[in-house]
Order: structure tokens, then C-alpha cells, then sequence
């Protein structure tokens, strides 16, 4: 399957990172390349774009779409892995930082990788397909109670005790493999007119699965605090998030690293000593246009925040 992924937001992410001409730019999850071959048209020779992913067919993509620019470096890694990746290159300032958390639209799509409800495969959800952990591990192998966790905290889903409950008594009779299989036993669990009216009643689980699967909110917040560090003065970092976990994070960071002093309101003095380190540019965070969300239905839970480095 040819590898596709439809970007969110382009118009305002360029206008957010206000490209430098000549300066270096980090997409940290460059997936399709969409985001990252608008801001290679806005460098000059000078200018560098770094992008990292660690999907194979992400970055496979991303080479040929990009071959005709000169002034790109893409490596494959995990982007929290990410300072190990500027200092092998020796970058030690950025003027801008794109972290898209969203999953690409040709691993939703492509049925083998296993992420989508909507589409029957075997129960994979690896971003890294050279990863050892699958979905039919967590499904099969995770005990109940840290199967419960997952539902809880990463799909904050309100039937989790009831779904859990039922993966457990069907795996005892034999292995879940499919997405079908677990999507079946997920719309079993739920009332028929939530099945009916929501149709995507089975995200929630496949997104907290999905989150464990790839440790998608571990070092989240590190990452994003390291990364501030490395901009220069007035450079722009662009967080795009698609479920209410992330954003929290990213909203959380935003605030504490724009404001001094991150003491208790009943302190009579700060003690902390903190200092706010950048520009919130979005009070609120951005979502996609009425047009957007109509044309492609995946940004209408898309979140974009952005910060200036002081």
C-alpha cells in the first residue's frame, strides 16, 4: 500500500513556526512529509530541515518526496530520543520545533499495521515494526488489572471493567488476533444505542491500546522541556495533539515554562525561583477550519499550541 498521510493544519503551523529563511527546523514526527516539504520551500540553501520518525514507510515516503531538496537530514528514531539525535549531528540551537502526536493517515488505513477498528487485520499497532511488543500481546498477555489501567488512563473509557472483563473470557477460549475480533467484543460490551450512535464506539480502547503499544505519552513532557532549551531566542515550537492526554501535557508545559514563580498561591514569598521562559502564542489552542474538518474528518480533534523562546 502506497504510503499516504493527509497534514493537518499546514497554513497555520507555517504561519505559527514563522519560518527563518536560513534557519534550522526540527519536525519531530515527519510521517508523510507534508508539513516538512512546506517549510523546505520556505529555506534557502542555509537553511536546515531535520526530521525524524521511527516508521520505515514514514521516512521511505518522506525521502522520495523530498529528494529534490538538498538541505534536509531525516533519521530513524524515536523522537524522545532526540537529544541524542542533535548532539550526533551537532545541532545545538533550533529556530523551530514541529511535534505532530497524530497517527498517519496510511498506517490508519493500511489494514496490516493493525490501528483501526474500521478495517480488518491482524492486532498489531507498532509504529516501529521492529519493536517487540504488539497489540496482540497487551490484548492477550496483559493481566487484567493492568489491562483495566490501560482503558482508564489512555482511552479514559467508562465500560473499561466491562470490556476488560470480556477480553478475558474470550482470550480463555482462544487468542484474539484480529481488529475485528476486538472490536466485536468491545460493541458487545457497550449499549446498542451507544454502538449505533457514536459508530466509532471501539476508539477509545484502540486508542488506549494503541498509546501502550508505542509509550506514546512516556517522556512526552521531557522531551517537549528539552527541546524549549534548545530554541534560540524567538524561536517558535508547534505542538499539534489529537486527544485530550496529550494536550494536557502540552497545555501543562506551556503554562508552567510561561509564567515565574510556579509556587503555591498561599506562599507569602517565591522560594522557587522559576522564570518564565517563553511566549504563550495561543492563549486557546487552534483547531482546523469548518473546511478542514469537513475535507478530512481526522483534524476535527486536532489541537494546535505554540510557544516563542524568550
Amino acid at each position: 500500500m502506497e504510503f499516504y498521510h493527509e497534514p493537518i493544519m499546514v497554513n497555520e503551523i507555517l504561519e505559527g513556526l514563522k519560518i527563518n529563511p536560513s534557519g534550522v527546523y526540527l519536525d519531530c514526527t515527519i510521517g508523510g512529509a507534508g508539513h516538512s516539504e512546506q517549510i523546505l520551500q520556505r529555506l534557502n540553501p542555509d537553511g536546515l530541515l531535520i526530521g525524524i520518525d521511527k516508521d520505515d514507510d514514514a521516512l521511505d515516503y518522506s525521502k522520495k518526496r523530498l529528494e529534490k531538496f538538498k538541505n534536509k537530514i531525516l533519521v530513524k528514531s524515536d523522537f524522545k530520543n532526540v537529544e541524542s539525535v542533535l548532539n550526533e549531528l551537532k545541532i545545538t540551537s533550533l529556530d523551530g520545533v514541529l511535534i505532530d502526536l497524530g497517527v498517519s493517515s496510511h498506517q490508519i488505513d493500511d489494514a496490516s499495521r493493525g490501528f483501526s477498528f474500521l478495517r480488518d487485520g491482524k492486532l498489531d499497532m507498532r509504529m516501529d515494526t521492529e519493536q517487540k511488543l504488539t497489540a496482540f500481546d497487551v490484548v492477550n498477555f496483559y493481566s487484567e488489572e493492568k489491562l483495566l489501567k490501560i482503558l482508564w488512563e489512555y482511552g479514559e473509557e467508562s465500560f473499561a471493567r466491562k470490556i476488560v472483563s470480556a477480553i478475558i473470557s474470550k482470550r480463555k477460549i482462544s487468542p484474539i488476533e484480529t481488529t475485528f475480533q476486538l472490536k466485536e467484543i468491545i460493541e458487545e460490551c457497550l449499549p446498542k444505542s451507544y454502538v449505533y450512535k457514536s459508530g466509532g464506539a471501539s476508539k477509545k480502547t484502540f486508542q488506549a491500546i494503541r498509546i501502550e503499544v508505542n509509550q506514546e505519552l512516556n517522556g512526552l513532557e521531557d522531551t517537549i522541556r528539552f527541546l524549549i532549551t534548545k530554541l534560540k531566542q524567538g524561536g517558535r515550537m508547534c505542538v499539534l495533539s489529537f486527544h485530550s492526554l496529550e494536550d494536557r501535557i502540552v497545555k501543562k508545559i506551556f503554562k508552567e515554562e510561561g509564567q515565574d514563580c510556579l509556587c503555591p498561591p498561599n506562599m507569602p514569598i517565591c522560594v522557587c525561583g522559576h522564570k518564565r521562559t517563553v511566549n504563550n502564542i495561543t492563549k486557546k489552542p487552534i483547531i482546523a477550519s469548518d473546511i478542514e474538518q469537513k475535507k478530512n474528518t481526522r483534524s476535527t480533534s486536532a489541537k494546535l499550541r505554540i510557544i516563542e523562546k524568550l
